[in-house]
């Protein structure tokens, strides 16, 4: 049964959380401060390690669930697994809760992550150990305003990706998210961009033999906090109307439906 509509506001408590990729996160936020944050390392502890993320994470701010004005949610696409994970704990606990919950595409967290400063503990993306946070303060005026362009690895050549221009209200999407090959983003009109993310990482020389810039790991990874970024920044966006009927942005099916035929 669906629900009304409702706009995000800076006053509440919000939870968000992600799991798309090989980097989950959960943090708890007033508004777009946030309170508290964790990391969750390597996509096969997601689905044993969220629960008692958001509990440590709750802890850590002093909060408990019955504050929560609203959840934020990564919908997508990335580890279908992973995907899945996320979608299914923030769809239960807005349920059980009677609260909003917001959807955000995991590349605009991605792209919205970006701009964040932080420095946090190590975490392996694209298979070498990188420090989680920093580099944003390293980035000069003209890379912060250039559009980026946010790549997910889908293993092989494929990949996630959407390319997003900063604005001073959010981002312009330039290119939406789509299933699609490394070979074919580069072939196909890209703007002046930036690339960010692991399926970025994991195609770095053809990416740079093209003559684009690489932004470093782990930028362009999503995180609760870009979520949280991205929503604040487009506050107009409204919640998932029916949250029992909604469903992530899998973009493709599961590696389980393919081999069976059922998918594409």
């Amino acid at each position: 049964m669906g629900r009304a509509a409702r706009a995000w506001s800076e006053e509440g408590i919000y939870l968000a959380l992600d799991t798309s990729t090989t980097l989950g996160s959960v943090c708890l936020a007033e508004g777009s401060r946030v309170l508290a944050e964790r990391v969750i390392r390597g996509q096969r502890s997601h689905s044993s390690d969220l629960i008692p993320t958001i509990d440590v994470v709750l802890q850590e701010a002093g909060a408990n669930l019955s504050q929560l004005a609203g959840l934020v949610l990564g919908a997508g696409p990335g580890s279908f697994t992973g995907v899945r994970v996320a979608a299914a704990t923030a769809k239960g606990l807005a349920h059980a809760l009677d609260i909003p919950l917001w959807a955000i595409s995991s590349l605009e967290a991605g792209a919205a992550a970006v701009d964040i400063e932080r420095v946090e503990p190590s975490v392996d993306i694209g298979g070498a150990a990188d420090p989680m946070g920093g580099q944003a303060s390293a980035l000069s005026d003209e890379e912060r305003a250039s559009p980026r362009y946010v790549l997910f690895d889908a293993r092989s050549d494929r990949v996630y990706g959407a390319c997003y221009r900063p604005t001073r209200n959010g981002f312009d999407v330039l290119i939406p998210p789509h299933s699609t090959t490394i070979g074919a983003v580069l072939s196909g009109g890209v703007p002046f961009s930036l690339f960010a993310g692991d399926g970025a990482q994991k195609h770095a020389d053809e990416i740079r033999g093209a003559g684009f810039t690489l932004l470093p790991a782990p930028l362009g990874m999503p995180t609760a906090a870009g979520l949280l970024r991205a929503l604040a920044n487009s506050p107009s966006r409204d919640s998932v109307v029916d949250v029992a009927r909604w469903q992530p942005e899998y973009l493709r099916s599961s590696s389980a439906a393919r081999c069976s035929g059922s998918g594409p």
